[in-house]
């Protein structure tokens, strides 16, 4: 009876859709006994394992809630005043319980099917008119990683834009990073360019002149420094349009409402972080990088750019613009691999702008800058054992001491104040929004106690008493003018009601995971638990500064420590990196290891990547941004790669031949019957092998990359391991590595590691473990499921495949299968053969929106296709609805085929059927209103009522307008 009890809650009941009894009459359908008989029917014997994974046991929810809370304790909450680039915050109530918390919000995937995404759409272009209305710059995309990559990226396009425009003549491109940028950003760049062959010059901007005997295509400045100076740029930024280099500016925002915006002085591109709007440290993350440029940039712009567009009523609409610059489009010719972003953060972001408007946050700009000046001030009036060296400021003041810091940090460690040590005799204090007078008496504290220490307190009169009429710390030039935020957008929603009201009505205008299944196949849109994300509101987890000591963030330890053992436990791999903020930064970043291995090796001409066309789509793009050469492996009709091209192709290219990328299953949905063998291959050819881990919902408990001979691999945690997709991220993609590939790894400047200095230059993150809180999630995740429950969830994953697989076979041509006509995860379905009669894949997809269901991913991997994943946590019930609607949908077509409608007016050209259209007076459809609204009767009780008919894409692009003005 106790077992009973216990086994009944178990999370992988809660987790795992179908029950015990829907699985086997499943497995009856599919002629299966059982479902160990049904895994040896699909997965080839010889890669499966018989050993159960080493992770503990799971717990039960209850149990996992309170050992979080317990874990949490662990971590230490200072005051910090570190700075660089994290700081606290407020988030305000009304955004943290609607948005954050809301799994209307948090479930819905990126928006490719804009028609039940218009409500995250517009939340976006309010973040994108915030930013670019802040930075003073023409255009803004939807979000970006980090600050760090976006400057990363901003350098990558620059040199494309350059490179593809022939606007240098040779092939020697350097670029200049001012010593006064954050130096993980520094890093960031740095590695990028060593990946391309750019050579980096880092020295102070006033020095950039003495480099004019090289072509220097781009220049990275700081705004305000990483020591919190304003510098006026003027001079260098004429002298740089002068010589033709393009200019980048890292910014903060909140100083953008007093300062000068750089996009009014010159700036080309201008980047930076979102985090002090609104979220949370969190250790590091997640938080949104943006990303502004001007408008000759922006088909090269990276990222996902939201726009303004209209519907085939001529209704204003909100879509992603510009999708043929993506990655999986445009593969090797891509200037971004940004698959993942940070939409979420960027979100409550954009709330927080609307929240607060112009007003409101010139206010707490005006606030954190008095309370700067009156630390200063108290500082120089009562402090003799310092001098603060920086002429002009907006939130940090640069701290000169004639003796060692170690006593101030002894004394401010024992107050809990943080603060950010440059070296032995300089240190920064940065202010916020969460700064009152109490702050200002708590640190001047512990300049009194060193004062006392070191100096006799007769002294303290002799100091000059500083006039504060005299005190002003932005200079007359660099005093903001324009205008921002003057949208209505910005200025009617102040009070927590009508922000309540207005995240609603967007909210119901977006398709997530709490209305129906998300099919999307390589995407894995499976339940993400509030258990699981419970920790994501606790504030032991949500205050923790990325470079406090470590011994205040043990909590933290605890979880990466331990997440890092199991993943690889479940890899079967030796080392593990978190740096990886999404699965193409995975990949990049893996690629980037291999390169720097085989350059130990003095195989510096190893830069040929092998990439079949089963692939995921963003391979190509990371391979060019790794600085390799792509060479595309055809595959068989079957789905399978095609052996002859492969080895003709290591062969042709054995002497610079770097790695493989290879999906496992591929994006055709199948197991590759010779992956041992290919892999073999490779490394007889001393070439690495890359896997990439957008399937591994496929492997977990049956199968391990280790014992395929995969070399490196990344895992989406926002996929396999349930941290939300948030509407496009965010996510992470730490990758996973063999032993000869760890002094390889990833090493962020903050971290001292004892390994060689020439081997320390790969860096991808501004924090050392990507977004940390959100990694509370997947450990969250594999604890409650434990092995077993983990081992399950792939087979019932497979399982509900291949149910559909089943189910559908008689209406669509399933295009790949393996052995004994089994699939995966997923499937491709070949919807090209209704072309002949004007029905195309989109009319299909469009049309499920009307039966309540988000489309399959459409033309991917093959044009004409839909790739169906249904996950392990639908239900049979959902799936059978599932089933139904497209099987309906396949009868539509079939009234066009036999003439009962036409070509151009008919159900599925016309779809989706909005709100508007279904209530108007005037009906003029040769079909009837209920046929467009409930084809099906369940439909009734269940309706996704749409406020958009069908965008207009190509009307988007031609008239890009990417801001609310």
């Amino acid at each position: 009876m106790k077992e009973d009890c216990v086994k009944n809650i178990q999370f992988f009941h809660r987790h795992i859709g179908p029950s015990s009894k829907e699985r086997k009459e499943m497995l009856k359908v599919l002629k299966c006994s059982s479902i160990k008989n049904f895994v040896k029917k699909s997965i080839p014997n010889d890669v499966l394992i018989n050993k159960k994974l080493n992770i503990p046991n799971a717990i039960s929810e209850y149990h996992y809630l309170n050992h979080i809370h317990k874990i949490g304790k662990r971590n230490k909450i200072f005051y910090s005043y570190i700075g660089l680039g994290y700081k606290n915050t407020i988030t305000p109530s009304v955004i943290q319980r609607n948005i954050l918390e809301n799994p209307g919000w948090y479930t819905s995937y990126t928006p490719y099917q804009s028609e039940i995404s218009q409500g995250r759409l517009e939340a976006l272009i309010n973040f994108q008119t915030m930013i670019s209305d802040l930075t003073g710059m023409k255009i803004s995309n939807a979000s970006m990683l980090d600050e760090s990559s976006s400057a990363a990226d901003a350098m990558f396009m620059i040199y494309c834009e350059k490179k593809i425009n022939k606007k240098q003549n040779n092939n020697e491109f350097y670029f200049f990073v001012s010593d006064e940028v954050f130096l993980y950003t520094f890093f960031s760049i740095q590695t990028r360019c060593d990946g391309l062959g750019i050579k980096v010059i880092r020295d102070s901007y006033h020095n950039l002149k003495n480099y004019e005997h090289i072509k220097i295509f781009g220049l990275l400045l700081s705004y305000p420094s990483c020591y919190g100076e304003v510098h006026d740029y003027y001079d260098i930024i004429q002298y740089s349009k002068k010589k033709h280099i393009s200019i980048i500016v890292t910014t903060e925002l909140f100083s953008l409402c007093l300062l000068t915006p750089p996009g009014e002085w010159g700036a080309d591109v201008v980047v930076g972080s979102s985090q002090s709007f609104g979220i949370p440290m969190g250790y590091g993350g997640p938080y949104a990088g943006f990303f502004s440029t001007i408008e000759k940039y922006k088909r090269f712009l990276p990222g996902r750019i939201i726009g303004i567009s209209k519907d085939r009523m001529n209704k204003t609409a909100f879509r992603m613009s510009l999708q043929t610059r993506e990655q999986h489009i445009k593969r090797n010719k891509a200037t971004s691999n940004i698959c993942t972003s940070q939409v979420l953060p960027a979100i409550m972001a954009s709330m927080y702008a609307v929240y607060h408007g112009k007003k409101g946050l010139l206010k707490i700009a005006k606030n954190i800058h008095y309370w700067t000046k009156k630390l200063d001030l108290e500082l120089k009036n009562k402090i003799q054992c310092v001098n603060q060296i920086n002429q002009y400021y907006f939130d940090t003041l640069q701290i000169k001491t004639n003796f060692s810091n170690s006593i101030i940090r002894y004394f401010s460690e024992k107050k809990k104040i943080n603060f950010q040590y440059i070296d032995k005799n300089h240190l920064t204090i940065t202010l916020d929004e969460t700064t009152s007078y109490s702050d200002i008496k708590r640190i001047l504290s512990i300049f009194k106690k060193v004062d006392e220490k070191k100096y006799n307190n007769s002294l303290f009169q002799k100091k000059i008493i500083y006039d504060k009429k005299i005190y002003e710390k932005i200079p007359n030039s660099l005093k903001r003018t324009s205008n921002f935020l003057s949208h209505k957008i910005f200025n009617q929603y102040h009070s927590e009601n009508e922000l309540t009201r207005y995240i609603k009505r967007l909210e119901n205008k977006d398709l997530s995971l709490n209305h129906s299944m998300i099919p999307l196949g390589s995407c894995t849109m499976k339940l993400n638990s509030p258990t699981e994300l419970f920790s994501l509101s606790q504030r032991e987890w949500r205050d923790i500064h990325p470079f406090s000591p470590k011994n205040q963030s043990l909590g933290y330890s605890f979880i990466i420590n331990n997440l890092s053992k199991y993943l690889k436990n479940i890899t079967g791999l030796s080392g593990i990196s978190f740096q990886p903020k999404s699965g193409a930064q995975g990949e990049y970043t893996g690629l980037m290891v291999i390169k720097n291995y085989q350059k130990s090796l003095g195989e510096m001409k190893r830069n040929v990547v092998l990439i079949p066309s089963s692939s995921h789509g963003t391979n190509p793009a990371s391979a060019i941004m790794a600085g390799m050469k792509v060479i595309f492996i055809n595959t068989k009709t079957d789905g399978t790669i095609d052996m002859n091209d492969f080895i003709q192709k290591v062969k042709e290219y054995k002497n610079s031949l770097s790695s493989l990328m290879i999906t496992y299953p591929s994006t055709y949905g199948i197991y590759e019957p010779d992956i041992k063998n290919i892999i073999e291959i490779i490394h007889e050819y001393k070439g690495q092998v890359y896997m990439d881990g957008a399937n591994m919902n496929a492997q977990i408990g049956l199968i391990k990359p280790s014992t395929l001979g995969i070399d490196v691999c990344h895992l989406n945690l926002h996929k396999t391991f349930a941290i939300p997709h948030g509407g496009g991220g965010p996510g992470m993609g730490p990758i996973c590595v063999d032993s000869h590939l760890i002094p390889f790894l990833p090493i962020h400047p903050f971290q001292k590691k004892k390994i060689n200095k020439k081997e320390q230059i790969l860096s991808v993150s501004s924090s050392p473990y990507g977004s940390p809180m959100i990694l509370t999630i997947s450990y969250a995740y594999i604890r409650l499921l434990g092995s077993y429950g983990m081992k399950k969830c792939t087979e019932i994953s497979l399982l509900n495949a291949n149910y559909i697989k089943e189910k559908l076979k008689n209406d669509y041509e399933i295009l790949y299968t393996g052995k004994n006509h089994m699939v995966a995860h997923e499937l491709v379905i070949n919807c090209q053969e209704f072309k002949k009669i004007g029905i195309d894949v989109t009319d299909i997809a469009k049309r499920m929106i009307d039966y309540g269901f988000h489309a399959p991913t459409v033309s991917f991997p093959k044009v004409g296709c839909m790739m169906i994943e249904p996950t392990e946590s639908e239900s049979k019930e959902e799936i059978d609805r599932f089933i139904e609607t497209l099987i309906n949908i396949r009868k539509e077509i079939k009234e066009v085929e036999e003439g009962i409608f036409s070509e151009k007016e008919n159900v599925l050209k016309n779809a989706p059927h909005s709100i508007d259209t279904l209530t108007k007076d005037h009906w003029n459809y040769p079909y009837s209103r209920k046929k467009a609204a409930y084809p099906l009767n369940w439909i009734k009780n269940r309706k996704f009522w749409t406020k958009v008919d069908r965008i207009n894409d190509a009307y988007g692009d031609r008239n890009l307008i990417c801001c609310c003005n």
